[in-house]
């Protein structure tokens, strides 16, 4: 029992609990159990493992002793919290001056302090055992007599000193890469030495190399994979056709964006004499051109997908299988991968087939193209366009109906001069064209995913996408920020998405939608890839996996070969522990492009705001706390910051519970989600940072 209790406190560290509720939650509550229990927790007490609060035992800190975490740093570097590698409950904060010399995300040592009170458990970093990166971005700055580095990464949060002797020529203003960093004495600042000199700082190619290095995205591709792409012919031969369900002559085409290079995917629809459709979703067989020992196949794996920034791409795959062998082209033959889906004029599934195929695409199509051919009813394909188009409609209606959720994280497109200056930034606008294809991709992902489990009994390794139920604390914050916005949302719903699909419904159209939509995104489980099946909570789909973009994700390149060995009765190729390598590897480089794509557009959000400062917009708050809030722009969707100290007209208090600050003379309140003027006053791109002031 004492062991038992041990075991308790540690894991919930900040529990504070009655005798009673101790001998409850642990099933000790026969009368001479409970007497026991009461013995063992007063034990504990005397050894100074527990503290009673009044009536309540709770963990003494200090039982805890030393323990290894990774450090993660808020945004602003003003506190960071240390999350216990192993299972010791929750996150340890640590305030600045406690830093000592972590970065952010190394691997440290915490002592935890005297016992804490109010939410968290506080400690102090007291040894670095693992750095996260050996390597810093930034520009290199002359000062006097000394050179540093100001990083471009939250990952440093203090300039690098360069001796003179270790600048390799870098002058002032250059964008550099610096290594060999020490850092001993948090009083001093670390020092490092020049590797590498990227370019001028600001010019944005340079700025894309250098936001490439800081998340670790392959810039290049080795000799050795551009040679082994270089011999693959672009000629099909006669005998592969032979093998394959030959689509050529079926009025197949591609409906992509104005600036896509490489078209995965290409649709089609016919009416059959039984009143029923065949609606064909073909996919570039990707699979059929990279064998697993290739050269090819390893580097798609270290890439897992391509990065699309504004105005360029990193790409997965060598432009030569990207942007040509692989790329659904009109007027060429192509080999594909289609799912073939019998669906009734109700869209209800009466049979389907996964098969190789040949197409050749007769049109490329742009959105834009298509919403014309939508609205005018009149246009190359138009027929066949408005019958899909039909269709789509009905399988979105039937996913809502199931509570299927279409998150809306609006997008900006910027319109870039011959030299790359953003001269304009507007909202992406989202068509039933748009529409069209994404439900067609479902349809085809669904099917695939759900393919390997027709039969119970099967045991078939396979590679899914999944979305897990969302998290209990973050919903709830979730449920009260809504209501500070005078939405309801029910906890005890929040199992069921159709719930906040509604919610999602009634704030479209209107100034908070997307930050109503960013916050329900920042509050669901992150989507993965999994090997586990555990279904997609926010699409409500049992079954789920991604298999429309083998030429710009790893995990769709797998799931072809993986669904092609099932179809064909094939041996698994792959072990089950080798699938969830791939799993996570292509999770984890996800999440890396997701950031860097948004730091680019962020930077030229900058590049576009800069000709602009002092100029008044329209904003939503997007956060608040305790030292300023943050504000959205409604029509470039930058997010920038007005620091409470710059507030001057009142002294303001936060008020953490309520989402607001409130000036303590003026008892005027800026809350989460209000509209708002402000005034663009300063832009830092080293920093990452825009400052706003309220307008008048």
């Amino acid at each position: 029992m004492k062991k038992e209790l041990k075991a308790f406190f540690r894991k919930n560290p900040l529990v504070k609990l009655k005798a009673k509720e101790v001998a409850k939650k642990l099933g000790y509550t026969k009368p001479h159990e409970y007497a026991k229990l009461k013995q063992f927790l007063h034990d504990l007490m005397r050894e100074e493992f527990l503290v009673k609060v009044g009536k309540r035992y709770q963990l003494n800190a200090a039982s805890l002793g030393k323990i290894v975490g990774k450090f993660v740093m808020a945004e602003n570097k003003s506190f960071g919290f240390v999350l216990p590698l192993k299972g010791r409950g929750k996150d340890i904060f640590i305030p600045e001056r406690y830093f000592k010399t972590a970065f952010n995300g190394d691997i440290v040592e915490v002592r935890l302090l005297a016992q804490s009170k109010g939410k968290s458990l506080e400690g102090e970093i007291v040894k670095i055992i693992e750095r996260s990166k050996n390597e810093v971005i930034g520009t290199l700055h002359e000062s006097g007599s000394f050179f540093f580095v100001v990083p471009d990464e939250s990952v440093f949060h203090k300039d690098v000193f360069i001796p003179k002797s270790k600048l390799k020529n870098a002058k002032d203003g250059d964008k550099v890469v610096v290594g060999k960093i020490k850092w001993e004495n948090p009083a001093y600042h670390p020092e490092g030495e020049v590797l590498e000199i990227l370019g001028r700082a600001g010019t944005y190619d340079v700025e894309i190399a250098a936001l490439a290095r800081e998340f670790d995205l392959p810039y290049r591709f080795p000799r050795k994979v551009l040679k082994e792409a270089e011999k693959i012919s672009s000629v099909i031969p006669p005998s592969e056709i032979k093998k394959r369900k030959d689509l050529r002559k079926e009025n197949i085409f591609t409906i992509d964006p104005k600036d896509a290079k490489d078209f995965d995917d290409a649709v089609s629809v016919k009416k059959l004499k039984n009143g029923n459709f065949l609606v064909g979703i073909h996919i570039a067989d990707v699979s059929h051109y990279i064998p697993e020992d290739s050269h090819l196949f390893k580097e798609a794996y270290k890439r897992g997908n391509s990065t699309y920034f504004v105005n360029k791409v990193i790409p997965m795959l060598p432009e030569k299988l990207s942007n040509n062998i692989c790329s659904l082209v009109p007027g060429k033959d192509r080999l594909t991968y289609s799912v073939l889906v019998e669906l009734t004029p109700r869209t209800k599934i009466v049979k389907y087939e996964i098969v190789k195929s040949v197409i050749h695409s007769k049109r490329r199509f742009t959105y834009e193209e298509v919403q014309k051919i939508l609205d005018e009813k009149k246009g190359d394909f138009a027929e066949d366009l408005l019958l899909l188009n039909s269709i789509a409609r009905k399988l979105k209606r039937k996913r809502a109906a199931k509570g299927s959720i279409d998150f809306i994280r609006p997008e900006v497109e910027f319109t870039l001069d011959k030299k790359g200056f953003p001269v304009d930034v507007k909202l992406k606008k989202i068509t039933e064209s748009h529409e069209l294809i994404e439900e067609l991709m479902l349809l085809a992902n669904r099917i695939v995913a759900k393919h390997p489990n027709i039969k119970k009994s099967n045991m078939y390794p396979f590679i899914y996408r999944v979305h897990d139920l969302p998290e209990e604390e973050k919903i709830r914050e979730f449920a009260s920020f809504v209501k500070s916005l005078g939405y309801k949302y029910d906890l005890n719903r929040a199992g069921d998405p159709r719930q906040l699909r509604e919610l999602l419904e009634k704030v479209k159209g209107k100034e908070e939608e997307a930050l109503v939509n960013e916050v329900a995104i920042r509050s669901m489980a992150k989507a993965i890839y999994s090997t586990e099946n555990i279904g997609h909570f926010g699409l409500g789909f049992k079954y789920y996996t991604h298999f429309t973009s083998p030429i710009r994700r790893f995990a769709d390149l797998i799931v072809h070969k993986l669904i092609f060995d099932f179809v064909n009765k094939k041996p698994a190729r792959f072990s089950l522990n080798t699938l969830e390598d791939f799993a996570k590897q292509a999770s984890e480089r996800e999440r890396n492009s997701v950031q860097a794509e948004r730091v680019s557009v962020k930077l030229k959000q900058m590049e576009y705001l800069r000709q602009r400062l002092g100029d008044v917009f329209h904003g939503v708050i997007s956060g608040v706390t305790s030292f300023g809030i943050f504000v959205q722009l409604t029509e470039s969707l930058a997010d920038g910051m007005i620091a409470l100290r710059d507030m001057e007209d009142d002294f303001y208090i936060y008020d953490e519970k309520n989402y607001l600050i409130k000036g303590k003379h003026t008892g005027k309140s800026f809350r989460l989600g209000d509209k708002i003027k402000v005034q663009l006053v300063r832009i830092d791109e080293e920093k990452r940072e825009i400052n706003f002031i309220l307008a008048e």
